[in-house]
């Protein structure tokens, strides 16, 4: 069918297009990390003075294993850490984690972008394991069993929610980065130079959302493709 060549036809720049993201912001961190900051910082420092500075004494810092797998948890107020970033002084790891005290500011807050994305996890969770997995057996029993479609679109419905989560996402880390930059402009963490390689860092981590993003909504029209074209054939 003409969809199917325009899924092949979109599918190729859309893998290279995430693996140039993923590509870049390994590298732009790498170079990054081996640059030493003036102030000496390490990452888990940098992160504690922001937190301070914003009254986030019950957040904690933590250590995690392995490499950009920083994160904060918003279910136990803990910012952890990675080991390419707690105890390394550099300017990728004192941006990174600024960006993440970013997302324990916004819990602080109540940013409603932040408040949307956690109250879509559970359903988001379901639609992306099994949405597409129900849309497609619902149209392929459609032929057969009555019922068939009804379970396609729940399908379909499901993944939905997925998508909301990744485009809600969008916000919610382009405001962590956006408050982590100027936080570490405004104290004076970093040097104006030093902010460059930081804003570098961050926007190139940002780009790896998009792409996420990107390839949620084509797997979302794929899925809806299927569906829309089993209801025609049923």
């Amino acid at each position: 069918m003409w969809y199917d060549m325009w899924y092949w036809f979109l599918l190729i720049p859309l893998l290279l297009f995430s693996l140039f993201t993923q590509f870049r912001v390994k590298s732009t961190f790498k170079k990054y990390n081996q640059i030493a900051t003036k102030n000496g910082l390490t990452g888990a420092q940098a992160a504690s003075m922001i937190l301070n500075m914003h009254n986030l004494v019950n957040v904690r810092i933590e250590g995690v294993s392995g490499e950009l797998t920083d994160h904060y948890d918003p279910r136990s107020n803990v910012l952890r850490l990675s080991d390419s970033t707690r105890d390394v002084n550099s300017i990728a790891a004192i941006g990174v984690a600024a960006h993440e005290a970013g997302h324990a500011i916004q819990d602080g807050v109540n940013y409603v972008p932040n408040k949307i994305r956690a109250s879509l996890v559970p359903a988001a969770r379901i639609g992306s394991s099994s949405g597409p997995y129900l849309a497609i057996i619902g149209v392929g029993i459609s032929y057969s069993i009555e019922f068939g479609m009804t379970l396609a679109y729940i399908g379909l419905a499901l993944y939905v929610f997925a998508f909301l989560f990744y485009l809600v996402t969008l916000p919610v880390e382009f405001n962590a980065s956006s408050r982590a930059i100027k936080i570490l402009n405004t104290s004076g963490i970093l040097t104006s130079d030093e902010l460059k390689g930081a804003k570098k860092v961050l926007n190139a981590a940002a780009m790896t959302y998009v792409a996420s993003t990107v390839s949620a909504l084509f797997s979302l029209l794929r899925i809806a493709l299927i569906v829309l074209g089993g209801r025609r054939r049923d």
